[in-house]
């Protein structure tokens, strides 16, 4: 019975000290509610923005040191910080041949140049920028012009969009020349380009034209890719010179391969050029005449030709100078036709890493 007892009350006292602990757990619980609702609103907004940058700022760094590539070959900077200033021109061309009822016929069709000024700032490879075009403050330039650029080890894209109120040039037809001033024809364009690297363990796109990597030995790559490019030409009638009214369209789509090379030249130097022809299987080409619409009809082989070049030099570790430059060409001919159009845009930059 002594014993029964003892045990009893050990047991109550391991209840006792169960409940007491149970107690200042849920006092503690209590406190930390009161103290959460008591904080200020703007604090705890605080502590969850932390959070979240923390987080960001986490998978940001694994995505950056994540190594796909071979590191005797291709790095990545020490810094996380770069800060790039640009300067962009581009332009477009249109070229035509042909005869027309026995008559030779050539045009020549050009947009102003293009200057725009940019700034970009990139962080573990993630970038944002902000450009502008100096003659649009003055009124100048009523041209509109879209980049999109991708440049990564694997795959790579080059788009753009432009309406230009500025094309301007000439039509021949035998001896008689017409000029056609600015502001009578308008033109849209749509071009895309693609492209895929075999060798992206080796071979990087992104240290020629985003500087985000460093490519320390040269190398090459087979390319794999695809090109698409459209344009929409108008004219509005010309009672004086007798011209129509006019639309154009042509569209094309075409996959292809071509070759990419990085040339390490000494500890500063990189010199890139690739090539991506493409051969169109898909084309849809129409003209319309004061209303009447009718489909153009081109013989194979119409291609469009993808042209990239760059050069970078490395000052030191943290500044560098690169110029890059872009071309897209598309061909296309019919049986008494040839045309030529030629989208480029080349870009000189001046970068500091941090």
């Amino acid at each position: 019975m002594q014993h029964s007892y003892y045990f009893a009350n050990y047991q109550l006292s391991i209840v006792n000290c169960q409940l007491i602990r149970a107690f200042r757990l849920s006092l503690l619980v209590r406190l930390l509610i009161i103290a959460a609702c008591l904080m200020p609103s703007d604090v705890l907004a605080q502590s969850k923005g932390e959070m979240l940058r923390q987080r960001a700022d986490s998978m940001l760094e694994e995505r950056y040191n994540r190594i796909s590539y071979d590191t005797t070959f291709i790095i990545r900077p020490m810094q996380k910080w770069t800060l790039k200033t640009r300067v962009n021109v581009s332009g477009n061309l249109v070229k035509t041949y042909g005869k027309h009822q026995g008559v030779e016929t050539k045009s020549h069709l050009e947009t102003d140049r293009k200057a725009t000024v940019s700034l970009a700032a990139s962080y573990r490879g993630l970038s944002a920028g902000i450009s502008f075009n100096p003659a649009h403050l003055g009124g100048r330039d009523k041209d509109v012009e879209y980049n999109l650029n991708y440049y990564g080890n694997r795959f790579s894209v080059d788009a753009s969009y432009q309406r230009s109120k500025t094309l301007h040039g000439y039509f021949r037809m035998g001896d008689e020349r017409l000029d056609l001033p600015r502001g009578d024809v308008n033109m849209t364009t749509v071009n895309i380009a693609g492209s895929y690297t075999f060798n992206h363990r080796r071979f990087s796109y992104p240290a020629a034209f985003t500087q985000s990597y460093l490519q320390r030995r040269s190398a090459g790559s087979w390319l794999a890719g695809f090109g698409y490019q459209s344009a929409i030409v108008k004219h509005a009638a010309d009672t004086v010179t007798g011209i129509p009214q006019l639309r154009m369209y042509v569209g094309h789509f075409a996959i292809g391969g071509g070759y990419g090379y990085n040339l390490v030249a000494g500890k500063r130097w990189l010199f890139h050029l690739s090539a991506l022809p493409t051969l169109i299987i898909y084309s849809r080409n129409n003209i319309t005449v004061d209303g009447e619409k009718r489909k153009v009809s081109y013989h194979f082989p119409e291609m469009i030709f993808n042209h990239r070049l760059a050069i970078v030099y490395n000052i030191s570790k943290q500044f560098f100078i690169a110029s890059t430059t872009v071309i897209n060409l598309m061909t296309f001919h019919s049986k008494n036709s040839f045309a030529i159009q030629n989208k480029w845009r080349s870009r000189l930059s001046f970068g500091v890493r941090f």
